[in-house]
């Protein structure tokens, strides 16, 4: 099977929250995995602990919450450890969130179109340098991984290094020049369309000034490409001129604004002759735009290295030959020497991954012991931290999160276990002092108004296995990678693709026309309608769905990696829900994003959820596909939210869950659900149930699973609701 791509992964998350009431245990110990191009839909009711999962992920907890355990692991990066300016790079960027009102989202005072490309404008910068630091390192390191491979060719290496740099960086000129070509004839030809309109209706007023701002965005979408403005270097490359560069045009425009010369009054303007004129360019704007884009990244090394013009070919014989020409003199040769140099590393990295195994092996015994002693363990922590590193193969483009984190998780659960040491001391000592006060009260005959909190104690047991836990995690996981073999010419094929965008990172420079252009087409990929009068718009203004959609909007601004929707469709219009749901999982497809869904309805789910956790109490109870949740629920909880879940063909009256979700201030010592749950055992008041595994993809935390748990079948409102599904689906047993 397969490996899927982790995106996020979730590791044992504890999060509580100060109140005047005591401590509130809201996440209790939960974990999970988000994988790459996949919906992972979160489900329970209020207080279940979802939101506040995603929050922590987002690091926008409230003040007064606590982190008290756990890993939130995103690109070698632990969101529970960073600092807020790490954060700052991450929010908003590579993950984005949609909440439930949208209005909380916007600003009422400020134009839509304002608060679209503010964000942008800010993020490119950053971008910017951050892409230039990822570029120049990686090539950096691809370097010294051929010299590695070839240690007899350091010059020749250096050399391809220096030329891959070069006419990347041309590559990339050429392409951003195109797209700011492209988006203002896009810009003017919607505005010439625009002006056409108001002509035909009579409507003359401002029509020959915006006609004139028209006419002039068609004009920079030829002269901002400077690459095709050279003498005969790009003749024929596009059909009569090429991709937005007709000589035709600064003709038409000159005889155009000559038509106009000397007249000041715009209703002595021949309207019918400039709706001609208009709709003249307009073709050739439209026209241009429907050719094939041309390979730039081979054009980018023609351009640099040939000393020869273009031929004169048409676009998609161009591409043919410039991909041809830079297999022969660069990329073959460049393709097979990254390969080898992918291959020195990955082996260079096993040695040293066979390093860190032993070093684990033999300071395991530290960490075993009954009582584990502090400086010991610290030592070993330190020593553990630097041959852990030193096992990562900085050239892998998929990070190797477990490495990554690896000395940070370690050190916070060596620190757990002796935090805990110095808690459990001072909470034994609070118990016993109290305890004597109390039974003295008592003893002279009072009645205390009072009663001895029990101790809040730490596992001493449970954060030593959690250590000795992540130190198996990581043999295991060197391990599988000394075993593993790579097709390193498809890895160099995807480092090659990961330097080009990081390059093209490092020169897109958002302007704010930039901005404005792309602020409309993603209003239009949301659906939103009439998107340049909606720029200008307040969010007053506009509905409950039409907000969201711009919420939405701007969430994709940064192009994520990872979307979290947050009950996106409670706020709206029951009609306005199911079209909010369906341009999610469009977008999602589209992106190959990784979503997010949170809701407490397992209905809004149904049919874009490829898995689904269910959370009930802090923790999460069931998790599995879709099909295992909708066809096979195996916890009473999950049970319950599927018999109060409404449908068409429902003719008996829905089941409410019965009772209340417990008090997290006192949790229960059993299954939290174990008060609401009729089918509840003895030992579900008694003792937490484990997680227990169904299939290779669906678990569930119930003790009806056990082998010696009596058998118990779901209730009939649940087991009927699943036949008529699986009749409308057309699924067999």
């Amino acid at each position: 099977m397969e490996e899927k791509e982790v995106k996020l992964e979730v590791n044992n998350l504890k999060i509580s929250f100060r109140t005047d009431a005591g401590k509130v245990q809201a996440v209790r110990d939960i974990s999970f995995k988000l994988y790459k191009g996949e919906t992972l839909a979160i489900v329970g009711e209020s207080g279940s602990g979802k939101s506040v999962t995603n929050r922590a992920v987002m690091g926008i907890l409230a003040g007064n919450a606590i982190k008290e355990g756990g890993e939130i692991v995103y690109d070698g990066q632990d969101l529970m450890k960073i600092s807020e300016e790490d954060f700052h790079r991450i929010r908003g960027d590579k993950i984005a969130m949609i909440f439930q009102d949208p209005l909380s989202s916007l600003n009422p005072i400020m134009r839509i179109g304002k608060q679209m490309t503010e964000a942008m404008l800010i993020k490119g910068r950053v971008s910017q340098k951050n892409s230039r630091r990822d570029f120049n390192t990686t090539l950096k390191l691809l370097k010294e991984a051929m010299d590695g491979a070839f240690p007899n060719e350091a010059e020749k290496n250096k050399q391809l290094c220096s030329d891959f740099d070069r006419f990347e960086f041309k590559h990339i000129a050429l392409e951003q020049a195109y797209n700011r070509a492209t988006e203002a004839a896009e810009d003017a030809a919607s505005d010439i369309e625009d002006i056409l309109f108001r002509i035909e209706k009579e409507a003359y007023k401002d029509v020959v000034r915006d006609a004139r701002s028209a006419v002039s965005r068609a004009k920079d979408s030829f002269d901002r490409y400077v690459v095709y403005d050279r003498a005969e270097e790009l003749k024929g490359l596009l059909k009569e001129a090429a991709v937005l560069l007709k000589s035709s045009i600064p003709k038409r425009i000159g005889a155009f604004f000559a038509s106009f010369r000397g007249r000041e009054r715009e209703e002595q303007a021949d309207f019918a002759a400039l709706a001609a004129t208009l709709t003249s360019i307009r073709s050739i704007l439209t026209e241009t735009l429907a050719f094939p884009m041309p390979n730039f990244f081979a054009m980018g090394y023609y351009l640099t290295f040939s000393q020869e013009p273009l031929p004169a070919l048409g676009v998609e014989e161009m591409n043919t030959y410039l991909h041809d020409y830079l297999s022969e003199k660069f990329m073959s040769a460049f393709i097979d020497r990254a390969a080898e140099a992918l291959r020195y590393s990955h082996e260079a990295a096993c040695e040293r991954k066979r390093v860190a195994i032993a070093k684990i092996e033999e300071l395991r015994p530290v960490f075993e012991a009954e009582t584990l002693e502090k400086n010991a363990c610290y030592a070993a922590v330190k020593a553990l931290s630097a041959v852990v590193t030193e096992g990562i193969d900085r050239l892998e483009i998929v990070k190797d999160n477990l490495a990554y984190t690896f000395p940070t998780s370690l050190e916070a659960a060596v620190k757990l276990y002796f935090d805990g040491v110095v808690r459990n001391k001072k909470e034994q000592d609070r118990y016993a002092s109290q305890s004597k006060r109390y039974e003295a009260l008592v003893a002279a005959g009072k009645t205390p108004s009072y009663s001895v909190a029990e101790m809040d104690l730490v596992d001493l047991k449970g954060a030593r296995e959690g250590i000795l836990s992540l130190l198996a995690r990581v043999t295991e996981n060197f391990s599988a990678k000394i075993a593993k073999t790579d097709d390193y010419h498809a890895k160099a094929d995807a480092l090659i693709d990961y330097l080009k965008e990081k390059a093209s990172g490092v020169v897109f420079k958002v302007t704010k026309s930039m901005a404005k252009l792309r602020a409309l087409k993603l209003m239009d990929e949301v659906g939103i309608a009439e998107p340049r009068k909606r720029f200008y718009q307040y969010p007053f203004e506009l509905s409950g769905g039409m907000r969201q959609r711009i919420v939405i909007a701007i969430a994709l601004a940064a192009n994520p990696d990872i979307l979290i929707c947050d009950e996106p469709t409670t706020a709206l219009d029951v009609t306005i829900q199911s079209q909010i749901l369906e341009l999610i999982n469009r977008i999602k497809m589209q992106r190959n994003l990784s979503v997010i869904f949170i809701t407490h309805n397992l209905g809004v789910v149904a049919n874009m959820a490829d898995r689904v956790a269910v959370m009930y109490a802090g923790k999460i109870v069931e998790i599995g596909t879709a099909e295992d949740i909708f066809y096979s629920p195996a916890h009473p909880y999950t049970w319950a939210l599927l018999s109060s879940m409404p449908d068409l063909d429902t003719k008996e009256k829905l089941e409410a869950i019965p009772g209340t979700p417990p008090n997290m201030i006192y949790p229960p010592k059993g299954d939290a659900f174990a008060e609401r749950n009729k089918y509840a055992l003895k030992i579900d008041f008694e003792m937490q149930p484990p997680m227990f595994r169904i299939s290779e993809t669906h678990s569930a935390a119930t003790w009806l699973l056990h082998p010696d748990a009596p058998k118990v079948d779901p209730p009939k409102a649940v087991v009927d609701r699943i036949a008529r599904m699986k009749e409308r689906g057309g699924i067999h047993d």
